[in-house]
């Protein structure tokens, strides 16, 4: 079952690349006492994932933090090294790449998806969230396209 609107973040310790590497973050150093906007993309470097989605978010990131966001993550299914260098491709600087190395966010969260058809194993639903202090305020979940968790949508919410 997912996650609802009133729900908590579950707590889990997850990775983000550091300046000498691979570090881990917990979910309370990254959503408590703030006020989040979380993506989800089914992979890094996948043509949706890279031609609409993460660019949306990198251009309305600005509009996003004036509307009092604290922080933008951007998670996936992928290891930190990876993430990372996504990142940088797609010059998404002040956006969080949260690794989910394992998957254990999208499956706690109850937003993962089966992707072996594509040979991608277990992987996340693509969704958007907006969390305040580790409580979700609002959560769109696409299952076909990008329309409910794109960027223009995630900022008309706020």
């Amino acid at each position: 079952m997912s996650v609802q609107v009133g729900d908590r973040i579950p707590s889990l310790t997850l990775q983000v690349m550091g300046v000498s590497g691979p570090e881990a973050v917990t979910t309370e150093s990254l959503f408590g006492g703030k006020r989040v906007v979380m993506f989800a993309v089914p992979g890094a470097f996948t043509p949706g994932c890279s031609k609409t989605h993460l660019p949306g978010f990198v251009v309305q990131a600005d509009a996003i933090k004036a509307k009092g966001v604290d922080s933008i993550i951007c998670t996936s299914v992928n290891d930190a090294f990876v993430m990372a260098a996504w990142g940088r491709d797609q010059n998404a600087q002040g956006i969080i790449m949260l690794a989910d190395g394992n998957g254990e966010l999208a499956t706690s969260l109850g937003l993962s998806k089966d992707a072996s058809a594509f040979f991608m194993g277990t992987r996340s639903k693509r969704y958007a969230m907006i969390v305040n202090d580790g409580v979700i305020e609002r959560l769109n979940v696409d299952e076909k396209g990008i329309d409910l968790s794109s960027a223009e949508t995630t900022l008309s919410a706020l």
